[in-house]
């Protein structure tokens, strides 16, 4: 068997995020128009997307069963995804969410999503 990766659907989300980051920068560069809060909202959102393809549903139903290993980090995906969605939506501009507790799960999201790029992009790929 080979080694175990994220998915294709994840890292395509991971690369959209890169490429909304681009265009954030490029508009404020080129136009002088700041679009950091839509662009910082859009890819949390788009990030809760991409946790949400990575959960495997079969594994959840198995919940009834009550929580194994199994099931857990499946269920934990889920509910990341869940909670970075409603923050994608809650960022955006006229709704902006600012609290700190808000914030942290914003981190905590980021932080995920950075240490998923870095071992997919230099430790999984370099052993290949």
């Amino acid at each position: 068997m080979g080694t175990p990766k994220a998915s294709s659907k994840f890292i395509t989300i991971l690369s959209i995020v890169s490429i909304l980051g681009f265009i954030g920068i490029v508009t404020n560069t080129l136009f002088d128009l700041n679009i950091g809060h839509y662009i910082e909202a859009l890819w949390i959102f788009i990030i809760g997307i991409g946790f949400i393809f990575e959960t495997n549903f079969k594994k959840i139903k198995t919940l009834k069963k009550g929580v194994t290993p199994n099931n857990f980090a499946h269920l934990t995906t889920l509910i990341i995804g869940a909670v970075a969605i409603l923050a994608g939506i809650l960022s955006f501009p006229g709704i902006r969410v600012t609290t700190p507790a808000f914030l942290a799960i914003k981190g905590i999201i980021s932080l995920i999503a950075i240490i998923v790029i870095i071992i997919q992009t230099w430790v999984i790929d370099s052993n290949l």
